[in-house]
């Protein structure tokens, strides 16, 4: 398999955490449960076959996806081919990130997945064409940068508004065991109505929403990081209140109990084998 990851340059890596490509990835699976993790990205497929998304629970096709497509918040897991003969390059956003390159906000991409044609017109196809007969893969992340540097524009240069969505998303990442807002509303100064709907806007989801995803990914972590697991420990540590929400919260965003979450994952985070 071939992994290349480019860090993009200033201003661009304010925003956006790798430029990833891959090529020859070969599970002995063939679909994935992709789990809610709070990211965005853009998808460049560099192959002419189609890929799906899946229904969770019958496994049939619900949605084709052709040569490249938006991927927003997620609230919910969906499921999607595992990557075997795949040939992608990947815009990976920080989380929050996402909001400078399109022209909506991102709460009309939640738990959706978008041609990027439609998103960013006829000039996302020329971009990809260009890809395709790049001469290397360094000179495909010099013509995505150079796009991603275009669109994002003059909002490259984050106003108040877009520092005071960042000070609370560092906050929720960092601390998803939190129990309150208040402490955070506080430092940020908006009423409160009105930094939901800048949060909404720039992430995607409203803030504590978001803390659920925060707390259901670390949840996910230290379960990788714990060889012996206790699910009281792990939910008090994840910030859940008792186990009981932990285990509810924990199906809702992986479709999973957590028993069986354990028995099924890989070595990839947020992927679950499902067939």
């Amino acid at each position: 398999m071939i992994l290349q990851v480019h860090i993009p340059t200033f201003p661009l890596n304010q925003f956006i955490s790798a430029l990833i490509y891959y090529d020859g990835f070969d599970p002995i699976h063939n679909m994935d449960r992709f789990l809610p993790d709070g990211n965005t990205e853009i998808i460049i497929d560099l192959t002419e076959k189609p890929q799906y998304i899946y229904d969770n629970e019958t496994l049939e096709k619900i949605q084709i996806c052709r040569h490249a497509w938006v991927s927003g918040v997620r609230t919910q897991p969906i499921t999607i081919p595992s990557g075997k003969g795949s040939k992608m390059l990947i815009v990976a956003f920080k989380r929050g990130g996402g909001h400078p390159f399109y022209p909506f906000p991102m709460s009309e991409l939640t738990d959706r997945v978008v041609g990027a044609d439609l998103v960013f017109g006829r000039s996302f196809c020329e971009l990809r064409e260009r890809i395709l007969y790049a001469p290397s893969v360094y000179c495909m992340f010099e013509l995505v940068e150079k796009f991603l540097f275009q669109l994002g524009g003059d909002a490259l240069h984050t106003d108040g508004t877009s520092k005071c969505v960042e000070y609370a998303l560092a906050n929720i990442v960092s601390q998803p065991s939190m129990k309150s807002f208040q402490e955070l509303s506080n430092h940020i100064g908006y009423s409160q109505k009105h930094f939901i709907d800048l949060f909404k806007r720039q992430v995607g989801v409203a803030p504590k929403q978001y803390l659920k995803i925060m707390r259901f990914q670390k949840a996910i972590l230290e379960i990788e990081s714990n060889q012996q697991i206790h699910w009281h420990q792990i939910a008090l540590e994840s910030g859940f209140y008792d186990q009981a929400h932990f285990i509810n919260d924990f199906k809702t965003f992986s479709g999973f109990t957590p028993s069986e979450y354990v028995k099924r994952k890989t070595d990839m985070l947020n992927y679950v084998p499902v067939s």
